[in-house]
């Protein structure tokens, strides 16, 4: 599963390819319908375990213990989550997959959004105005994300992250 989630990650559903993953995992294509049903039920599974993203931006947040929420998007916005996507975020990677995508991927998307609304309010005290900033903030991360990767310059690619930064903290 873990080989399927960084697959997915860094390469798009769309293209993960059942042999060549099952090749990874060193398995046959054959050995594929032992551990799922379907490519849908792999897509399905995998996309459920990358919410063990929810546990890296919380320890991002506890890293900066004056400030967790600077923690959070100092981490999320940072030089290798842009360049390793295999381990980054999969809201990036995934959303506009999830946007064309059956009802599983969606429902799966969504409730990582959500999760990561709550867990970005707490690091705001829940205050009047926490869901809404939450919301906010993390649409600006993962836009910046996804935008610095899609670019070409580099300069450019760090300046899109780091003025993200900036006006979020």
């Amino acid at each position: 599963m873990q080989i399927a989630s960084r697959k997915i990650r860094s390469e798009d559903i769309a293209r993960l390819g059942v042999a060549d993953l099952m090749n990874e995992a060193g398995l046959t294509h054959g050995g594929f319908y032992k551990h799922f049903d379907s490519r849908d039920d792999l897509v399905t599974q995998a996309a459920a375990a990358l919410a063990e993203g929810t546990a890296k931006m919380g320890r991002s947040a506890q890293e900066n213990a004056q400030d967790p929420r600077a923690g959070l998007i100092d981490a999320y916005l940072a030089k290798r989550h842009r360049d390793d996507p295999a381990t980054g975020c999969a809201l990036v990677t995934l959303g506009a997959v999830a946007g064309r995508d059956d009802r599983h991927l969606k429902d799966a998307y969504e409730k990582q959004v959500r999760t990561y609304l709550d867990l970005i309010a707490g690091l705001d005290g829940n205050s009047e105005d926490a869901r809404a900033e939450a919301i906010l903030t993390l649409s600006a991360l993962v836009g910046a994300v996804l935008m610095a990767r899609a670019v070409a310059d580099e300069g450019f690619s760090n300046e899109l992250l780091e003025t993200v930064r900036a006006r979020l903290t």
